[in-house]
């Protein structure tokens, strides 16, 4: 359920124009560090975000690129996720992605801003049909959405009328339309989708809506608000339940098998995360990929948990 924004008191003045879309950051400057060490202005805000939702540019030596910034002070407190931050929590998504060599998670950081303290995020430009970029809804007065200015595409989700998915598409399950009618709601089977689908298993993702898919150029997906993470209790809720119960692909077993050891003890990674999460956020993460290697198949809802979140976009 949608809440008003929680700006921290300051004023916002947004500008009568937004700069253009990220260019193509210098081999010599990671994308990574330019969101850590950059200037960060504020342009303007996402308008129906449950917490405050900045949309900023960030400069740094002579490269920029177009950003969301999440101030810590602007979140809405969770009564299920009392330990850490949602920052916290989309930074640790991001390393565990990043992790996988998948790359589904935008690079994402943990900074002090203009606001204190968040996560700040590059900003992803959508691509609509045709390979142009969409539109994405940023003006002066903020952008819609929840980050990108579009949901995913319709390559990626869809309702369809009957009772099977057809080919290229996987059931989720059925969707109320209006005037008493349903209609099956089903997702691509899609590599991207599938791996995300593990992630967001392996995080324990509590909120993956269609609205956080985002297609860009190149083929590339990624997927955006993982502030409810990482919980030691099962919290997942997702679409992407088509291939649930099925077997993992070997390369995914593989990945999370290299997983796995990078969540030892005195890894590297696991150092990473002990900076954003829980020690029993951590070895329930642990267990859960354990768990996936050892059914070697994709989960299946629990009914302990509603399983779609709501809205589902």
């Amino acid at each position: 359920m949608s809440a008003p924004e929680r700006i921290p008191p300051r004023s916002l003045t947004p500008p009568t124009r937004l700069p253009p879309p990220a260019k193509e950051v210098s081999r010599l400057v990671s994308p990574a560090e330019l969101l850590a060490l950059g200037e960060l202005t504020v342009r303007g805000r996402v308008r129906e975000a449950s917490n405050a939702v900045l949309y900023c540019t960030v400069e740094y030596e002579g490269h920029s690129a177009p950003c969301v910034y999440k101030p810590v002070a602007g979140e809405r407190p969770l009564w299920d996720f009392p330990d850490g931050t949602l920052a916290q929590r989309e930074v640790a998504a991001y390393e565990v992605s990043e992790a996988t060599g998948w790359g589904l998670v935008p690079p994402t950081v943990l900074r002090d801003g203009p606001y204190g303290q968040g996560m700040c995020q590059l900003w992803i430009e959508v691509e609509a049909a045709g390979g142009e970029a969409a539109g994405g809804g940023v003006d002066g007065d903020g952008a819609d959405g929840d980050g990108s200015g579009q949901a995913g595409g319709p390559e990626l989700l869809a309702l369809v009328e009957g009772d099977e998915p057809g080919p290229g598409w996987k059931a989720v399950g059925y969707a109320e339309v209006g005037e008493g009618r349903t209609a099956l709601l089903v997702h691509a089977d899609d590599v991207r989708l599938r791996r995300l689908a593990v992630l967001d298993a392996v995080i324990n993702n509590g909120d993956r809506k269609g609205g956080h898919l985002l297609p860009a150029a190149g083929g590339r997906l990624y997927a955006i608000d993982h502030g409810v993470t990482f919980n030691a209790d099962d919290k997942l809720r997702t679409l992407l339940w088509g291939w649930a119960g099925e077997p993992l692909p070997k390369d995914v077993l593989e990945v999370l098998a290299r997983l796995a050891d990078q969540l030892a003890d005195g890894g590297p990674l696991c150092a990473r995360l002990a900076e954003l999460i829980t020690e029993a956020e951590i070895e329930a993460l642990r267990a859960r990929v354990a768990a996936l290697l050892r059914t070697g198949k994709h989960p299946e809802p629990s009914g302990q948990w509603p399983a779609i979140p709501w809205p589902p976009v």
